[in-house]
């Protein structure tokens, strides 16, 4: 249970400081690209209000509003583009390829044709060297297209996703070995607190055996002096109720408190058998109907004593919670492929249908609270079951059908 806690304690604070940690590294990421696609926009603009060409007669103060004061306008130069003018039959007039040498005029003619067609004002067109962003102007009555190398541009943007994602999987990596390192110092109250909880759990519990085992032996010599009455048979019936709550609530404790169980190959049908048997007069003497169904030689991995309290638990309350004259079940089979062993309990509970079923394993909890008084036990049953199966690496399932509920257990069998 520590254990696991402690890894959950690890898993939760690396999977924060991983979302904390995208999210810097998305923001960095985002501003950088809006940025580029802003700085590719304004040299775009600047072409074409320059009919493709980026010199010395440029406007200085236009490039400074859309830059910013800070702008170089030497930067300018460090661009790479092309342009292609149509007329107004579609026909190319003009082609300038001075500004750049990767691509060839057969490919910047195809790709001037592609965009004319398309009608569109600006976008970004894919070549096999590059991706091209391009700007349509119409002056003159010519269609002039200027297009911009985004590569210069993006590197930039790429370099720092690069490094964003190299620096957090790094941070990431070196955080997950200080927390690793550190996670028994930072859960160790808490462990504490739980420890201390449960040896107050057993040590009270031995305590209230003894002033218990004085009161019941207090009411049985009154009634050899002066006979059974109404109140010392409900001093006998509270006093073996408190003694049964005190026993379940000590082996709960127990039960978390060791470190591991020893899993062996056991036979579950005959343990399954062993427990079927001893409620099967139990059940029948109430009235009810007991369907059995165990096949043979099933085994599986398991603490031979835990499943068969397992099995005791599940039956006691099949049977407990079972409307009167109904029908209890309890079946241990596989599949055609022996790929499970199920143990299934069930009983007839017509009242289950709108049961919030998830809470039927929290300590205490009793379903039918205008009831509760007439059923025997705690509500802590289900709770150590729930702890068995999880000993067992099992699997713990529940479903309600025709006015029954069924608990499932899945079992990994052992041929």
């Amino acid at each position: 249970m520590i254990q696991k806690f402690r890894y959950r304690f690890i898993g939760l604070s690396t999977a924060a400081l991983f979302i904390v940690l995208l999210t810097v590294i998305g923001s960095i990421i985002g501003i950088s690209a809006y940025r580029a696609k802003q700085q590719i926009n304004n040299v775009l603009i600047i072409l074409s209000q320059n009919d493709g060409q980026i010199n010395s007669q440029i406007n200085t103060q236009n490039v400074k509003k859309r830059f910013g004061p800070s702008f170089n306008q030497e930067s300018l130069y460090q661009y790479r583009y092309f342009s292609v003018s149509f007329d107004k039959r579609g026909k190319q007039t003009a082609l300038d390829d001075t500004h750049i040498i990767s691509i060839s005029r057969d490919t910047i003619m195809d790709l001037g044709r592609r965009v004319y067609r398309s009608g569109r004002k600006d976008g970004t067109i894919r070549s096999v060297m590059s991706n091209y962003s391009y700007k349509v102007t119409h002056k003159h009555g010519k269609t002039n297209i200027v297009f911009l190398d985004e590569s210069v541009i993006m590197e930039s943007t790429n370099n720092i996703m690069e490094i964003g994602l190299f620096l957090g999987a790094i941070s990431l990596l070196l955080f997950t070995l200080i927390l690793i390192a550190f996670s028994k110092r930072a859960i160790k109250p808490i462990v504490q607190a739980e420890k201390r909880q449960k040896e107050f759990i057993t040590n009270a519990g031995h305590e209230l055996k003894t002033p218990l085992s004085i009161i019941k032996a207090n009411t049985e010599l009154q009634e050899l002096m002066n006979g059974k009455s109404e109140w010392t048979t409900s001093n006998e019936q509270q006093v073996d109720r408190l003694t049964r709550l005190i026993n379940n609530l000590i082996s709960l404790a127990r039960m978390e408190e060791q470190p591991k169980v020893t899993l062996t190959t056991i036979d579950a049908s005959a343990t399954f058998k062993r427990a079927t048997d001893s409620f099967k007069a139990i059940i029948m003497q109430e009235d009810k109907t007991f369907k059995v169904k165990v096949m043979p030689g099933l085994k599986i991995r398991a603490d031979e004593n835990s499943f068969y309290e397992l099995c005791n638990i599940l039956l006691d309350n099949a049977n407990k919670y079972c409307d009167d004259k109904g029908t209890v079940t309890a079946y241990l089979t596989t599949d055609k492929r022996q790929r499970r062993v199920t143990l299934l309990v069930g009983n007839t509970y017509v009242a289950g249908k709108n049961s919030n079923y998830s809470r039927f394993f929290e300590r205490f909890y009793r379903d039918d609270k205008s009831h509760n008084s007439q059923k025997k036990g705690f509500g802590i049953g289900l709770s150590m079951a729930q702890s068995l199966i999880a000993t067992f690496k099992a699997k713990l399932s529940v479903r309600y059908r025709d006015d029954q509920l069924f608990f499932s257990v899945s079992f990994k069998p052992v041929k």
